[in-house]
């Protein structure tokens, strides 16, 4: 099989850089590779956090990590939805190669396992790996029902997570329960869970049965649903998709950010202890609905509970960054903080949080895509432009930096850091842009590809984007053919497609050859 060399520093001198000596005549380079946390945010905009102009939502927390780091103002995830997003951090491969789109409850893991995983790529080079949070890319196997009440796979495991505790799928979405490696946590086997499409589908005699949101509205009880958010309610929160049983097993909607830190923290204590450079994939819940922050952060902001689970989030990447300190491990731990799309405001639950539906509104003087254009579901800006700091205090000085990265690029760029190659299969629209994470490239990539329901590609400032029709709960209009100067026009106002068709013609070739062809890396 061809191997892909992903490396942009002589071997010899990259030891150097990692290890920041003088001398490597008595240094391992392996002994000394960073050990890698990706803080993941869910539905968290641009403009959510203070460094990058946030003044109604306080995030001093992220701000010091950004102070101490990188912060990527034209930083990217590769989907304005999560689960493509996470499908391409993960693999390095854009999602639309596999048809990727939000799953329903009881999906099966949709990410191959035989393709080369994050995980995978850091267990080449000895790493221990871990996922804790939300997951939202299937488990178990296509055409099997899942069996809740056993083991529960194929998943993480399967993907080379060696442990992962895991919120299943999405926090509006059933089953409503914690799971970790293979096992639902704290379940009782004399109240099976069962998952469906349908009530009848769960109503299983023996198990906990929960009230159906459509014919049962005031069940509702911590605030009403729409937008499908009203099958099965489970502690008063109406959810997508039916469920039975598990009642032992629940989770408290507000401490699902407690647990999944107090989590964080003791597997940071046990490799603390260990002899080995760690992966740590930390996907949080916030600030996906129904957003439901503990009661000590509610009130926090005046932009309702959205505002507050942003804060909650903030408090949660403390507690990491607290954690990393008090072990010794801050100083060679590469941090990375980002999100897996723009903002959404309403989504379907009514907690207080004023609808933003275009450009034109406001919340409340707050507008979690910054200047730019759209938010999630949609290919403006907003839908992929997203948080985006890289913190390394060993090897990276803190700066502001307007080079053009994406999530996608992670695996190669990771690949380059621990010294191991990538084959011709393997990530293959990863282009390792480890210069610009660094803080040595003011550029980045030449091209970069958005993906909604249709898809963009930016080249510098300028961004094409393809004709589609999205058909989603807002009942936007058809996406036509556009080309925006994001230099002059950043909040894309002005379709400028008739003054440069010639340029747009460009695009649209690089856009088509890059859908069909092999990949990024080998597309251009």
């Amino acid at each position: 099989m061809m191997m892909t060399k992903v490396s942009i520093l002589p071997r010899l001198a990259r030891r150097l850089f990692l290890c920041g000596l003088a001398s490597i005549a008595a240094a391992t380079f392996a002994a000394d590779r960073p050990n890698v946390v990706i803080i993941y945010g869910d539905d968290v905009g641009f403009g959510d956090i203070g460094v990058n102009g946030s003044k109604m939502i306080p995030t001093p927390n992220i701000d010091r990590l950004a102070n101490g780091g990188i912060n990527f103002t034209d930083g990217h995830c590769s989907a304005a939805t999560c689960t493509p997003s996470r499908f391409s951090l993960l693999t390095g491969i854009h999602a639309f190669r596999y048809g990727a789109r939000v799953l329903p409850p009881n999906a099966p893991l949709i990410v191959p396992t035989d393709k080369l995983t994050l995980p995978k790529l850091f267990k080449r080079a000895g790493y221990h790996t871990s996922v804790i949070g939300k997951w939202h890319l299937g488990l178990g196997e296509e055409g099997v029902k899942t069996d809740w009440n056993g083991q529960v796979k194929p998943g993480p495991l399967e993907l080379g997570f060696d442990y992962s505790f895991l919120l299943p799928s999405t926090n509006d979405r059933v089953p409503c329960v914690y799971l970790r490696n293979y096992e639902v946590v704290n379940l009782n086997p004399n109240d099976p869970i069962y998952v469906g499409n349908t009530l009848k589908d769960v109503q299983i005699p023996g198990s906990t049965q929960y009230p159906d949101g459509k014919t049962n509205r005031e069940a509702m009880t911590y605030y009403q649903s729409t937008h499908g958010h009203n099958h099965s309610v489970v502690n008063g929160i109406g959810r997508i998709g039916y469920m039975s049983g598990g009642k032992s097993a629940l989770w408290n909607e507000e401490t699902i950010a407690d647990v999944f830190v107090e989590e964080t923290k003791q597997y940071l204590a046990a490799m603390a202890v260990k002899d080995e450079p760690f992966f740590l994939y930390f996907a949080s819940q916030d600030i996906h609905v129904p957003r439901a922050p503990h009661p000590r952060f509610q009130g926090a902001t005046e932009l309702g509970f959205r505002g507050d689970a942003m804060v909650a989030f903030d408090w949660a990447v403390g507690e990491i960054m607290n954690s990393l300190e008090e072990h010794g491990m801050a100083e060679n731990t590469i941090v990375i903080f980002s999100s897996d799309n723009g903002p959404v405001y309403d989504d379907g639950y009514e907690d207080d949080t004023t609808v933003l539906c275009s450009a034109e509104e406001e919340d409340r003087g707050h507008d979690g895509s910054g200047v730019y254009r759209g938010g999630k579901y949609q290919i403006y800006e907003g839908g992929t432009r997203v948080p985006f700091i890289v913190r390394w205090p060993a090897r990276i000085k803190p700066a502001t930096s307007e080079a053009l990265v994406s999530q996608i690029d992670l695996m190669a760029s990771f690949a380059e850091i621990i010294g191991e190659d990538l084959a011709d299969d393997e990530g293959i629209d990863s282009r390792s842009t480890l210069s610009a994470f660094l803080g040595e490239d003011e550029k980045g990539q030449e091209f970069l590809v958005e993906e909604s329901f249709g898809l963009a590609i930016r080249k510098g400032n300028w961004k094409y984007i393809e004709p589609s029709n999205p058909k989603w709960w807002y009942d936007r209009d058809p996406i036509p053919e556009s080309l925006y100067n994001l230099e002059k026009d950043p909040s894309e106002q002005n379709n400028v497609l008739a003054q440069y068709p010639e340029l747009a013609a460009e695009m649209k070739a690089a856009l088509e050859k890059l859908k069909d062809g092999a990949g990024f890396r080998e597309s251009f």
